[in-house]
């Protein structure tokens, strides 16, 4: 009886046995296998190394907001020699040869800046490199060597990812030249701050310095992406990465090549998300647009009557149901064409026809926004005047927003940037002019109450009248 039990331990035994090792193995097969994508492109992969003279005192840091500097990162070294007044800054990075007779792209800030770039190409030789063109809104840069035959990858569509696919990086991280790292797409259309036209893809793909401007491959060998940036609390990988979609790439690719720049659709609009409150507001179903909050003067959208609190629906027959897709429609439509928009105006869906215009830079936008907008500082307190948007979803004829608070204004009161102000000590505020000569009236050194809307809530402070 015992040696029968035994037995039939053991069948049971090696019965699981073997069903743990057809499953392994069966798991082990249904895993994808990269060395082929890796065999048919690591040599088209290349180092990017970037130099430039800086003098010492200059910033290394990346130009990133400064509430963001600590999450996300651009991928570059600085190695700094602090005894001399200049210094060369190596910047390294990847890239990817996209045609044979010397075209790399990598990102634009790997090489920004640089006096001298090199690539260096799987077989170790070096070659010198031009900067054909530049963007820095896509953070891309067309590079060019002086070479025929070249390896070179294939360019895919982005498009057709899908969430949970499996994905393959190829990079230079910390400068292990040609390290493969895969994962599988985290999420798609991405956006990060201060990135308004590019739609990023997200992976849980090992991303390092030195990976920037490396290819994203999916498992058909085709370039889906190029690896840009990083959310990390420490400096190095946690598990979100960000890369630049192909379609972007293609585009980008062929307006520099064809002209050393990138021209971008423009509106000349300020806009915001529409929640459920606010759809309820302007008389939608559900909450979807692109609210209108602020228009530029002499911009397309003003000379195609555009308004403040327009809620723009479709943009060339594609439909809007996030704020964030106007952007990226706007800036990929060619200049100059003429384009429908649909939008909700006084409970009413109306068209309009807008002729595009060029992007402006950065700084002229900013021009744009400052000659519009009135400042005033008063008490160690700078406001500005709001929209009638603001009005509107506080329910206030008036008001204005704080924008800055000084060291001893903001050690004697409780003020908060952002706050809007519609009393002081009782009386209206309506802008800033009359924000300026109502606290002009009141003595130094007195306190006056305010109230002011937090996150939507009335609520009363005390504020220090200080001498400006």
């Amino acid at each position: 009886m015992q040696i029968r039990k035994h037995l039939k331990l053991k069948e049971v035994f090696l019965s699981l046995s073997l069903f743990f090792l057809a499953s392994n193995l069966l798991f082990a097969n249904s895993l994808p296998n990269f060395t082929s994508i890796v065999d048919k492109n690591i040599d088209a992969v290349v180092i990017v190394n970037a130099k430039k003279n800086v003098n010492n005192s200059t910033s290394q840091q990346p130009n990133l907001p400064d509430e963001f500097k600590p999450f996300f990162d651009r991928f570059f070294e600085n190695n700094p020699m602090p005894n001399e007044q200049y210094r060369q800054t190596p910047s390294f990075g990847s890239g990817f040869i996209i045609s044979q007779d010397g075209y790399v792209m990598t990102n634009n800030h790997v090489v920004s800046g640089a006096d001298k770039i090199t690539i260096t190409l799987n077989d170790e030789s070096i070659h010198n490199a031009e900067l054909v063109g530049s963007d820095k809104r896509s953070d891309l840069a067309l590079l060019k060597i002086d070479m025929d035959n070249l390896p070179v990858v294939t360019i895919g569509n982005s498009s057709d990812l899908k969430l949970g696919e499996w994905v393959l990086a190829i990079g230079s991280p910390f400068g292990f030249d040609r390290t493969v790292t895969a994962g599988i797409v985290s999420g798609k259309k991405r956006n990060l701050p201060n990135e308004n036209y590019v739609p990023y893809i997200q992976t849980d793909v090992a991303i390092n310095p030195g990976n920037s401007g490396g290819p994203l491959f999916n498992l058909n060998g085709e370039v889906v992406g190029v690896n840009a940036q990083i959310y990390t609390r420490s400096g190095g990988f946690m598990g979100v990465s960000f890369a630049i979609p192909s379609e972007t790439l293609k585009d980008v690719y062929n307006q520099l090549k064809k002209s050393g720049r990138v021209k971008r659709g423009w509106l000349g609009i300020f806009i915001q998300q529409v929640d459920k409150e606010l759809a309820e507001s302007f008389g939608l179903d559900k909450p979807k647009g692109a609210l209108v909050a602020r228009i530029l003067d002499d911009s397309p959208a003003a000379k195609a009557d555009i308004r403040q609190g327009d809620v723009i629906l479709k943009f060339a027959n594609e439909d809007i149901s996030n704020s964030k897709d106007l952007p990226l429609l706007v800036g990929t439509t060619e200049v100059n064409s003429v384009i429908k928009i649909e939008l909700m105006r006084d409970n009413k869906i109306i068209s309009k026809f807008i002729t595009i215009e060029e992007l402006p830079e950065d700084k002229t936008i900013a021009r744009m926004q400052e000659s519009k907008i009135d400042f005033t500082t008063v008490s160690g307190i700078t406001v500005k005047d709001i929209d009638d948007t603001i009005k509107k979803s506080l329910n206030i004829l008036g008001g204005v927003r704080v924008e800055k608070i000084s060291l001893s204004q903001r050690n004697s009161s409780k003020i908060r940037i952002n706050d809007v102000i519609t009393k002081i000590n009782g009386t209206s505020v309506l802008n800033t002019k009359n924000f300026k000569s109502i606290v002009g009236s009141l003595k130094t050194n007195s306190t006056a109450n305010i109230l002011v809307y937090r996150d939507t809530a009335p609520i009363f402070l005390a504020i220090k009248i200080l001498k400006d």
